[in-house]
């Protein structure tokens, strides 16, 4: 979606309990390589040998590409639709698994509550939890808030919770 497009989903769209299917990506491993070689050269991200005789068994992937492509994942299946604004941040992260070249992850992001924003009428908070799996198995699991625009902006921000 181009930046003059109208957005279809706003903070008002994201109730606590809606989910998206973020798709299926398939890791490349040119691509997985080249991200380690630039940002995270550990050797078990960029030393075929030495990854090969490890308990790894072969290289995996640097656990911030595997953030990157979920944030891809991300754009492409939502912000791209969305009235986004900016994101306040990560409350948590974890890599629960490996992932290796040519595995197919799949992600769902799930909205876990959504407050309107106590200093502007016109954003509301969204708190998000992604998920992504190699089949059953869970690699990776975030959590995070977005700011998103309102659909129709209110008068006056509500007064903060006490």
């Amino acid at each position: 979606m181009s930046s003059t497009a109208e957005p279809t989903i706003y903070f008002e769209d994201l109730s606590p309990g809606r989910t998206f299917d973020l798709g299926i990506l398939v890791v490349d491993e040119t691509e997985m390589v080249a991200f380690a070689r630039r940002f995270d050269p550990q050797w078990y991200h960029v030393d075929r040998e030495r990854a090969e005789a490890s308990t790894w068994g072969r290289l995996i992937a640097s656990g911030f590409f595997t953030v990157s492509a979920l944030m891809r994942m991300y754009v492409d299946t939502v912000l791209s639709h969305a009235a986004a604004d900016t994101s306040p941040g990560m409350e948590n992260l974890r890599w629960f698994a490996p992932v290796y070249a040519g595995d197919e992850l799949t992600a769902v992001l799930a909205v876990t509550d959504a407050q309107p924003s106590t200093r502007s009428g016109t954003i509301g908070t969204a708190f998000l939890q992604w998920q992504m799996h190699r089949g059953a198995q869970l690699v990776l699991q975030m959590s995070g808030r977005g700011w998103f625009r309102r659909r129709s902006p209110l008068a006056e921000p509500p007064a903060p919770h006490v």
